[in-house]
């Protein structure tokens, strides 16, 4: 027995197995589905509606950083003489052209942005949610409308949602109710403190999160008993890269001029009460597959659509239907009491939570309600969506039911790029685009608006 044992044993070393063919194939076949949805996501970006002059301002902010090189103190335009100060909106768009110039350029970083933003959300998720199936994560996330029809235009929202995606993760990871453990303390407070000062230079909703930021300062002296002193180190360490850019605009106007740009638009509307249901539906309705703002501004828009596509009728019904069910079946079942996942009561909990906090925020601005003033929140309304279906996953009338919405709607949205292609989309003025960066001329796009900074 000695003898055949050492007869068993090899006189080398035996190399490690190689993993099956069959498993490589299939991370091959992840990377090409992602890869896939990344193109498709770009070139809807570019097929994408751009007839709102708030759009084609954006675009044309970075197109004159480019002809001109002068430094953009100012970035999106709120209202008349009303900018936002940074600089971060400017570089973002102007900065591609330099890299690669031509028309496209600054699509292809925005959706750089916004793609990595959603692959880390998903991810996360998933962390979150183990037994959520992956095809429908992964193809909500990636052409729910919401999502697809912003975050991939060159729009200030859709540079933002990188922040956003970032800061939630951040504060999920340092709330002990929430936290997974996936990420160190210090990582998700700097994450915070990035994302702040980045979305401050997108979009001035960015003062929500400071409510989420002073909770989780809260929870995490009260119970990790960190030290606050510690909490604010890597929240500063973090803001410091953003914040950089924020710093010539200060140098040059004053904290004044700046303070005075951003009363302009707080007032105090007691009358915005009524809104709250309108709120929440339309907060419920940005993690849905809800078409009708994305189909058309009216119903002879809609009408013409369907006229000119009649081979989307179809497809753009059931996703109505569909995609209208979703936000009312979101809302009835969150009263539901018994959920497979123990934090389901806080997830529950923070989203509505973070619903009274968009109502209240509006009790304090001139601007209506509309719900690119709550876009931020976006990774909240979305992980209490996936909480709110994941009972129902493994039940194959859901699936299928699943299946059937996300391809109606990936159909649809097909429908929508061949409408905008001719009219409203960025071709409709690439052009002038490409004579603009020939001659160094921003001039030759559009005009900046009368009175803006930048």
């Amino acid at each position: 027995m000695p003898v055949l044992s050492k007869l068993k044993t090899p006189p080398f070393d035996v190399p490690p197995a190689h993993p099956p063919i069959r498993s490589q194939v299939s991370k091959l076949w992840i990377c090409a589905g992602f890869g896939a949805m990344f193109l498709f996501r770009l070139a809807f970006g570019l097929f994408s509606n751009m007839d709102f002059e708030d759009q084609r301002q954006i675009y044309l902010i970075g197109l004159k950083y480019y002809c001109t090189g002068l430094w953009p103190f100012f970035g999106p335009d709120v209202q008349t003489n009303v900018q936002i100060p940074g600089a971060l909106q400017g570089l973002t768009a102007g900065l591609p052209f330099t890299l690669l110039p031509i028309p496209e350029s600054p699509f292809i970083l925005v959706n750089i942005l916004s793609f990595a933003a959603l692959c880390l959300f998903g991810w996360y998720v998933s962390r979150r949610l183990p037994a959520f199936p992956r095809w429908l994560l992964w193809g909500w996330l990636f052409t729910a409308p919401w999502l697809l029809n912003v975050s991939t235009n060159v729009y200030n929202l859709s540079y933002a949602l990188f922040g956003s995606v970032l800061f939630f993760v951040g504060f999920l990871e340092t709330v002990p109710s929430f936290s997974l453990g996936l990420l160190p303390l210090n990582l998700c407070n700097a994450m915070m403190g990035f994302s702040f000062l980045w979305i401050a230079q997108f979009h001035m909703s960015y003062i929500i999160l400071a409510p989420f930021m002073v909770v989780s300062i809260y929870f995490q002296v009260r119970s990790n008993c960190v030290n606050p002193l510690r909490i604010l180190l890597f929240i500063s360490l973090g803001a410091i890269p953003p914040g950089a850019f924020l710093l010539p605009t200060f140098f040059q106007y004053g904290f004044h001029h700046i303070r005075q740009e951003s009363q302009a638009v707080l007032t105090f509307r007691l009358s915005n009460l009524k809104l709250f249901p309108l709120i929440l539906a339309r907060y419920l309705a940005m993690a849905s597959e809800t078409i009708p703002r994305f189909w058309g501004r009216n119903n002879a828009e809609r009408g013409e659509f369907l006229a000119n596509l009649p081979w989307a009728i179809p497809f753009t019904f059931i996703a109505l239907v569909l995609g209208t069910l979703q936000p009312i079946l979101m809302f009835l079942l969150g009263f539901r009491k018994h959920h497979p996942q123990k934090d389901w009561t806080s997830v529950r909990a923070l989203a509505f939570l973070t619903w009274i906090l968009i109502g209240i925020s509006f009790l304090f601005t001139t601007k209506y309600p509309s719900t690119r003033g709550y876009y931020l929140t976006l990774p909240i309304i979305f992980l209490y969506a996936f909480y709110v279906f994941q009972p129902l996953s493994s039940r194959p009338w859901f699936l299928r039911t699943a299946k059937l919405l996300l391809v109606c709607n990936l159909v649809f949205h097909i429908g929508v790029a061949v409408h905008n292609y001719r009219n409203d989309s960025f071709f409709s003025f690439r052009n002038s685009v490409v004579k603009a960066i020939r001659a160094k001329d921003f001039h030759l796009m559009a005009e900046r608006r009368e009175n803006s900074h930048y």
